[in-house]
C-alpha cells in the first residue's frame, strides 16, 4: 500500500459532504472547502506516527480543522487506538480512519481543556513526601520498585526482629502510624498474626531482613538483628 491508496477514499468521503477537495496544495496532503467555511486539511500516514503527528501539529498554524488519516489495521489499531485518540483530542487534531471503500471520523479537530485527576494526582503527591530518599533508577524495568509503603513495611520488619510484638508497640518503634493495617494486609508475606493484635515474622519476613539489610539501615532500622 502507498499513501496514495488513501486519497480517493478520503476524497470521495469529503465530497459526500458537500467539499471541494483538491491534492496537494502546498505542503497540504489534502485540502478541502464547502462553501465560505473554513478550510480542512487532511494529513495522510500508512501508519499513525510522530511524523504523521509533526505534519498535523505544523498545519495546524495555517488551517484550525486539521485531520490525521491512516489505514486501519487490525492489530496496531485495536491496541493503540484509545491512546491515539486521547492523543489527538489533546492536540486538537481530527481523526479518520480508512478502511477500503470507507473511511470512519473519529474524532473531530477542537480545543481541548484536559480535566485534572486530582485524587491520583494526590496520591503520587503523598508518595512523593512519604517517600524517603530515591531508592529506584528512572528508566528501569521488570524490578521491584521501592515505595513508601514498602520502607514503612522495612520499618515494621526491623522492629519485629527482635520477636513477638504488639502493633500497636509495632507502630510507635518504627513510627509508622499504619503499621497494623499493613501487617495485617502482610502484603509482602512477612508477617504473621498469632495471637489478638501480636505479630511475628514469617521464614519470609526473616529472609528479607538479610535481603533488605541496606535499605532497612538507610531507613534507620538499627532495631534488626542484621
Amino acid at each position: 500500500m502507498k499513501e496514495a491508496d488513501l486519497y480517493p477514499d478520503l476524497k470521495a468521503y469529503l465530497e459526500r459532504q458537500g467539499y471541494v477537495v483538491k491534492a496537494e496544495i502546498g505542503a497540504c496532503d489534502i485540502l478541502a472547502r464547502r462553501g465560505d467555511e473554513p478550510a480542512v486539511v487532511v494529513e495522510m500516514k500508512l501508519s499513525f506516527s510522530l511524523a504523521l503527528v509533526m505534519q498535523g501539529v505544523a498545519r495546524q498554524a495555517l488551517f484550525d480543522d486539521v485531520y490525521l488519516a491512516v489505514p486501519v489495521t487490525e492489530k496496531g489499531w485495536k491496541l493503540r487506538y484509545k491512546d491515539i485518540v486521547a492523543l489527538c483530542r489533546r492536540l486538537g487534531l481530527g481523526l479518520l480512519a480508512v478502511k477500503p471503500g470507507q473511511v470512519e471520523a473519529h474524532l473531530d479537530p477542537g480545543p481541548y481543556s484536559p480535566r485534572k485527576n486530582t485524587l491520583r494526582a494526590g496520591r503520587l503527591l503523598r508518595e512523593f513526601e512519604r517517600r524517603v530518599g530515591d531508592p529506584n533508577l528512572g528508566g528501569t524495568t521488570g524490578i521491584k520498585r521501592v515505595t513508601a509503603y514498602r520502607q514503612d513495611a522495612l520499618r515494621c520488619l526491623a522492629v519485629l526482629a527482635g520477636g513477638p510484638m504488639k502493633a500497636s508497640e509495632v507502630a510507635r518503634a518504627a513510627g509508622v502510624g499504619r503499621a497494623a493495617a499493613l501487617m495485617r494486609a502482610d502484603h509482602y508475606g512477612w508477617f504473621e498474626r498469632v495471637a489478638i493484635g501480636i505479630y511475628v515474622l514469617t521464614p519470609q519476613g526473616r529472609a528479607a531482613i538479610v535481603a533488605e539489610a541496606a535499605e532497612i539501615l538507610r531507613l534507620g532500622g538499627d532495631h534488626a538483628q542484621l
